[in-house]
């Protein structure tokens, strides 16, 4: 009972958490860090991040167009939001989704404290990312994918969901040891992805490999 109720509490945080630091955590210390939004935000934030995550890099990779509308699932604490956000200028749109209002909270504040135009929050299902049907251009997981309990419901939602040439961008953990990114058993082998994408209707369009510790895979349907 009492790891049922501990399993409980823990689906209540952000599921991006584990993924996305910067910092080699053990499941203690994860679980630590769970309970505390401060010390998430500020472990989502951390500088050292970038420099496995290449934002630029990996926004550069994808040619957004300005008026593109991205819906970044598992946003946390924005930091591809609005990166995002800025490339694609006035016309273009953020849809910033995650199941944890701790983050909605945080990521409405930097919206009002950087006076962005362009970023919508979206207090989400774990399975349904609640944006209207046919109204992005591209699914954007970072570091997020391998927390989503019911991913075929998603992937088949994400088919209505996006505009007709739309896109699925998935970057995350190697299957492997690396210094950052989440326990193994977490993870989501690159193979295993293509093969679960390939059996629920998409392809792969595009691969990118200059990330040192994940895949960065764009998928279209079929």
């Amino acid at each position: 009972m009492l790891r049922r109720i501990l399993f409980f509490i823990l689906m209540l945080v952000p599921f991006t958490v584990n993924a996305q630091d910067a910092i080699k955590r053990d499941d203690h210390q994860m679980h630590r860090l769970h309970r505390d939004p401060k010390a998430y935000i500020g472990a989502l934030e951390d500088p050292k991040r970038d420099v496995y995550q290449k934002p630029q890099e990996v926004l550069a990779a994808l040619d957004i167009k300005p008026g593109e509308i991205i819906a970044d699932i598992g946003a946390g604490s924005g930091y591809f939001t609005f990166r995002l956000a800025h490339h694609l200028g006035d016309k273009g749109k953020v849809y910033a989704v995650d199941v944890s209002p701790d983050m909605i909270l945080h990521i409405n504040r930097r919206i009002r404290d950087l006076k962005v135009t362009n970023v919508v929050s979206i207090l989400a299902d774990p399975d349904d990312p609640l944006i209207p049907v046919a109204s992005v251009n591209r699914f954007f997981f970072s570091d997020s994918w391998h927390h989503i309990d019911n991913q075929t419901k998603y992937l088949s939602l994400m088919k209505k969901l996006l505009k007709p040439n739309g896109e699925v961008v998935m970057i995350d953990f190697h299957k492997k040891e690396t210094p950052s990114g989440p326990p193994l058993k977490m993870r989501i082998a690159r193979e295993d992805l293509l093969k679960q994408m390939e059996s629920n209707g998409f392809r792969l369009a595009k691969e990118h490999s200059f990330l040192p510790y994940q895949y960065f895979l764009v998928f279209t349907p079929k």
